[in-house]
């Protein structure tokens, strides 16, 4: 489990795509101390939940192995991932940790596609639009996480939404590059998730 709290901007430094293109092998380098990343540990990368399969370190430079396989990349935007591209990073909640953000479980159910972006006074504002089939578990002032980022709703119309991002924010994880057109990683909230089945099943 995460809190959507981004604490290193990681880059792809090499990615091999291999099982017929049904799995991608990703290098990710990062600030992490080396000694704290195990084998089989979890680390949300754009908020997407991938298993460590090896670490190390080269040029003063901490990387960790993951392993992208068929399903992430047909659902999320790890299909489009390049050596270079810079991730939100989000080690796994300790027992103990504070929770910044909200609950996340790393698991992306879609991407949502930016429409606009506005550049305020003192922050940014987002349009996203998302499918049908998950924009009924976004409400106004409820959470959602975008690219591993855990965000308050603003406003919500039909299929698409707005967020307003800080900018403490934008200088701390990748969000500061969205430009419209652009796709993002979408977790609707678990509990809105939750609270619909709960409704179905009544």
């Amino acid at each position: 489990m995460f809190t959507g709290i981004v604490t290193d901007i990681g880059e792809i430094t090499a990615l091999t795509p291999t099982a017929q293109g049904q799995l991608h092998r990703l290098r990710i380098a990062c600030r992490y101390d080396r000694a704290t990343i195990a084998d089989g540990a979890s680390i949300a990368c754009n908020g997407v939940c991938l298993t460590v399969v090896a670490s190390g370190v080269e040029n003063d430079k901490t990387w960790f192995d993951v392993d992208a396989a068929a399903e992430t990349l047909a659902m999320t935007t790890a299909n489009h991932w390049v050596s270079g591209t810079r991730l939100n990073l989000e080690r796994a909640l300790k027992i103990g940790d504070e929770l910044g953000g909200h609950i996340v479980a790393g698991h992306a159910d879609g991407v949502a596609t930016i429409v606009s972006r506005d550049d305020l006074t003192d922050m940014a504002r987002f349009v996203l639009r998302t499918t049908r089939d998950l924009a009924r578990f976004i409400a106004t002032k409820g959470s959602v996480t975008l690219d591993g980022v855990s965000l308050t709703v603003n406003t919500v119309d039909d299929v698409t939404f707005s967020v307003l991002i800080i900018p403490h924010t934008l200088a701390v994880t990748t969000l500061g590059a969205w430009r419209a057109g652009g796709e993002v990683n979408l977790e609707v909230d678990l509990m809105a998730r939750y609270a619909a089945r709960l409704s179905e099943m009544k």
